[in-house]
């Protein structure tokens, strides 16, 4: 008489998993509420104070927030370099890395446009009085992103990915590669070389 098995004990038999190590963390930096349009809309109502609830309200922001990363790139005097469509970033990123001795600083600041989730107006219409009003909508669309390149003298190298339009989300990438970081992890309590 066979027992039935369930897959689970099927696969603990034939199927191994071995993970020593990852090359890379990202960490994703946003406002969970900004991410619903009703959190939106009580953003640019209560937070902002406009009657008509837009995402043409949130356009001083982002004009603010782009000029300010231009600011800090020229004050600085970093770098600011527009990616090519198809570029691999990490490829260039190694690459301007060869040529950068200091232990910890922003190399560079890199420009793309990617496709990411945006807020649009749509013109909706009162079924009952045929009037028109706007309507808040998650659409997609291609902005500008900015990769800040850094290296850092316990982390190695990293980067901070902000996109430009709200609700301004982030991204952060640290690499876990020891041979390419510089191998003082041991500070933070993280992995050291072997």
């Amino acid at each position: 008489m066979s027992v039935p098995q369930t897959v689970a004990e099927v696969l603990s038999k034939h199927v191994v998993l071995e993970v020593e190590s990852i090359d890379r963390m990202y960490l994703n930096v946003y406002v969970p509420q900004l991410q619903a349009v009703e959190g939106t809309l009580k953003f640019i109502g209560i937070h902002r104070g406009h009657k008509v609830a837009s995402p043409h309200m949130v356009e001083p922001i982002t004009r603010q927030f782009i000029a300010s990363i231009e600011r800090f790139a020229k004050d600085n005097t970093i770098p600011l370099l527009g990616f090519q469509k198809g570029q691999r970033k990490d490829e260039f990123a190694k690459q301007q890395r060869k040529q950068f001795h200091k232990s910890e600083a922003v190399r560079f600041i890199g420009k793309a446009q990617e496709k990411c989730t945006v807020y649009r107006t749509q013109k909706r219409r009162n079924p009952k009085t045929k009037r028109a009003y706007p309507w808040i909508v998650k659409s997609t669309a291609l902005v500008n992103h900015y990769y800040f390149y850094c290296i850092d003298e316990d982390f190695g190298p990293f980067f901070l990915k902000f996109c430009s339009y709200f609700p301004y989300n982030a991204l952060s990438s640290v690499s876990t590669d020891t041979n390419t970081s510089s191998g003082n992890w041991n500070r933070r309590g993280s992995p050291t070389k072997p």
